[in-house]
């Protein structure tokens, strides 16, 4: 199901795939996203010939394999809240299943791949952690297949910003193949709510206004950013999680930010 922005898609069910996002439905080359959420001893997977995949453990446990290899139960999180994430990252041509341990959340990170890689367990412990930003733009970022560990296309990190605070902040833009200054990456944030009934913003621009749009996101949605601007605002007494997935032409995240707010990185 979709929301009134072209550019929100909300969860489509609450069991199985809830989320489902193509590089055809997102009107794009490069990333794709799903959301699986299954009970207890339920499983899923796949065997795609031309993608690789990132698995990143939401919340719960499961039992994951790619091709040969079985990576056992993992996941040790109940909420996206709750610290870094268990993954697997499973080449293209190789088949990836998982089945649930416990009731689980898995987000299914997508792009192009030819199977050059081995498949490999990320754990909590391998994660490079930071904070990033002063006062009300202080966000932490775990970053979980970043362009110095090894893929082919994709890029995976997971945010968590503050009630009150703002992210991807300065605006910025990662849609020009104009490196070294900026690359063009398509990218996906699927957002979580803590608590959950609350809600964020995040608003979609470009400099012309072409396109501007700005969205109220609640606990589950997915916002599509094919080019501009892309910042968020999470709201007094609501965190806000959200997982970024990006991909594009050559894998560097180079971004420029927006002209007339650069001032602010210098504010103390």
């Amino acid at each position: 199901m979709s929301g009134s922005s072209p550019l929100l898609v909300r969860p489509g069910a609450n069991h199985g795939r809830v989320t489902h996002v193509t590089p055809t439905s997102a009107k794009w080359v490069y990333v794709g996203f799903d959301l699986l959420r299954l009970r207890v001893g339920e499983e899923a997977g796949a065997n795609p010939e031309d993608v690789e995949t990132c698995l990143v453990m939401i919340s719960g446990r499961a039992r994951v394999t790619s091709g040969e290899d079985d990576f056992g139960v993992i996941g040790e999180r109940n909420t996206p809240f709750e610290g870094p994430p268990w993954s697997v990252y499973s080449p293209a041509r190789a088949r990836w299943t998982a089945k649930a341990e416990t009731d689980v959340e898995i987000a299914v990170c997508t792009a192009p791949g030819k199977g050059k890689l081995a498949a490999r367990l990320i754990g909590p412990e391998q994660l490079h952690r930071e904070a990033r930003g002063k006062g009300s733009n202080i966000r932490h970022v775990t970053n979980i297949l970043p362009e110095w560990e090894p893929a082919e296309n994709l890029l995976v990190v997971e945010v968590i910003t503050p009630g009150g605070n703002s992210s991807s902040y300065p605006p910025h833009k990662h849609d020009q193949d104009n490196l070294p200054h900026e690359s063009q990456l398509e990218e996906i944030y699927y957002h979580r709510i803590k608590p959950p009934q609350g809600f964020a913003f995040q608003r979609i621009y470009t400099q012309d206004g072409s396109l501007d749009e700005t969205i109220t996101v609640h606990d589950g949605d997915v916002t599509l950013v094919p080019k501009g601007y892309h910042p968020c605002a999470a709201l007094h007494g609501y965190d806000l999680y959200y997982l970024n997935v990006m991909a594009g032409p050559k894998r560097t995240w180079k971004f420029h930010n927006q002209k007339e707010h650069e001032w602010l990185l210098a504010k103390a």
